[in-house]
């Protein structure tokens, strides 16, 4: 009875497990550009005395589904949207690259251009500074041009270029900032374009997320259910060999 147990108990602690991560994927569908997570089961045999008859499962991570997400239209200069694989690169936290799909941008203090989450996006030589401008315009390549306080259209100044690259997708790891790095340096890719005034929405199925997470409930009933039936089986066993 204490192997079903045990089994029962990994079983629903995977469930539970991989109901988090399609929870974390559901909070982020309104997410710019948020890559939706996967995992999948995995059959782990126990090995021990005797023939090895029972089989737990463990989720593991596949890494991020790397679908292209609808593009929906702002107008906004500031927002752009990537038009199919790519990165925008940041600067993290910790001061090293790392690249998004959040094209989101917005002027911070001093003048920085940041994603909504406040990274500084990266350009040919560093993080991105904008001065005063009255008009602004992002090209596909993602060269900044603006118009200065004060000048006449015939006053444009390219500012920088947004660096944009296409690290292999095997090599990415997300971290807990929702940011891809990889051990493999990534240079800007000149194939990498974005579409101005427009911004990339998550690729997280609403529908098919909701079904996994019933689906997922009804299996941790199961598990729970089996827990149930091996105490009562176990009691039941007690009960007779008390009476004998």
């Amino acid at each position: 009875m204490d192997g079903m147990v045990y089994l029962a108990m990994s079983g629903a602690r995977q469930v539970m497990h991989r109901q988090a991560i399609n929870s974390h994927n559901l909070a982020n569908v309104d997410t710019t550009g948020f890559r939706r997570a996967l995992d999948g089961f995995e059959a782990m045999p126990m090995y021990g005395p005797g023939h090895p008859g029972r089989v737990q499962v463990q989720d593991r991570s596949q890494g991020a589904d790397m679908a292209q997400g609808g593009i929906r239209t702002t107008g906004d200069p500031l927002n752009i949207a990537l038009q199919g694989p790519g990165f925008i690169a940041v600067q993290d936290v910790d001061g090293n690259e790392a690249w998004t799909r959040n094209g989101d941008l917005s002027i911070g203090p001093n003048g920085l251009l940041q994603t909504s989450a406040g990274q500084p996006v990266m350009g040919n030589a560093g993080p991105i500074t904008l001065t005063a401008f009255e008009e602004l315009d992002i090209a596909e390549d993602g060269t900044i041009t603006v118009r200065p306080l004060g000048e006449s259209a015939a006053g444009l100044a390219i500012i920088d270029r947004i660096k944009l690259v296409n690290p292999d997708p095997e090599t990415l790891e997300r971290n807990e900032r929702g940011l891809f790095t990889s051990e493999v340096e990534a240079v800007a890719d000149a194939a990498v374009t974005v579409q101005s005034g427009a911004l990339e929405t998550s690729n997280v199925n609403t529908v098919e997320s909701l079904v996994t997470m019933i689906e997922l409930a009804r299996q941790f009933e199961t598990q729970v259910k089996l827990m149930q039936t091996a105490e009562d089986t176990d009691t039941a066993a007690a009960r007779l060999l008390t009476s004998t």
